[in-house]
């Protein structure tokens, strides 16, 4: 087993094995917890409009569930936290459609080493506001997120530091380059497309895992594809149509 490094900082101090099991789905016609955004309710029609649109996966919807969207986003946005739709997060950069956030996960957690159980480790390339990576605690054992935008890394610690992940490790530095300290991981999930997928992400990518990730095409448009490793050999998938920002290399 690959000895986890000791760069990352840990968010919050509380060991792995304390942290809280994912809450459940709730059911249709179940009281509603706090008020206004922080209502149960809100999250709860939230995910029942994501299952309606075809994701299926009980631990996606469970995770959506459990992470307040609301607290990720600007304050004069925050009444469209759990309408499905991108929003603006500063730099040019956006927080995805709760659909795509769920559906890319969704992905992931086909990956051959999954299994049907939850992810070992994960490596996140975007870390935008933060707000996949929360919901990405819930559903793998470790989640490495790594941003090249200096500001979306301080403005995603600030905003999970009071969620206390302590399985979230957050980076400063190029996504394109992966992090090979953490390697290998069990699934790569990228929120920015370019025109392939880069090498270091497939050398990192353990045996059985998979990669999320946008892709540039022919036609120049995006599309979300699917990479797995199997007995050394990489197979990729072409889904369905998205639109994300473009990859870039370096920091800023």
């Amino acid at each position: 087993m690959t000895r986890r490094p000791g760069f990352p900082a840990r968010l919050g101090p509380a060991p792995a094995a304390r942290r809280p099991a994912p809450a459940a789905v709730p059911a249709r016609g179940a009281a509603p917890a706090g008020v206004g955004l922080d209502s149960q309710a809100v999250r709860s029609r939230m995910v029942q409009k994501l299952a309606a649109q075809g994701v299926s996966d009980p631990r996606v919807l469970a995770a959506m569930n459990a992470v307040e969207r609301h607290r990720f986003v600007d304050s004069a946005l925050v009444n469209q936290a759990y309408e499905d739709t991108s929003l603006p997060i500063g730099l040019g950069q956006t927080i995805s459609k709760p659909n795509v956030v769920a559906r890319m996960i969704e992905l992931l957690l086909g990956a051959p080493c999954a299994a049907g159980g939850r992810l070992g480790r994960v490596l996140e390339v975007g870390t935008g506001c933060g707000y996949q990576a929360a919901v990405l605690s819930h559903v793998a054992a470790e989640v490495y997120s790594i941003e090249r935008l200096r500001g979306l890394h301080e403005r995603a610690r600030e905003n999970l530091r009071p969620f206390r992940l302590a399985n979230v490790h957050l980076l400063f530095g190029d996504g394109m380059a992966g992090f090979a300290r953490g390697a290998p991981y069990a699934g790569i999930i990228a929120a920015a497309g370019g025109e392939a997928v880069p090498a270091q992400w497939t050398d990192q990518l353990a045996e059985g895992g998979r990669i999320v990730a946008p892709m540039v095409m022919a036609n120049g448009r995006q599309a979300l594809v699917i990479v797995d490793k199997t007995a050394g050999r990489l197979s990729q998938a072409t889904l369905e149509g998205v639109h994300f920002v473009p990859l870039k290399s370096g920091i800023a």
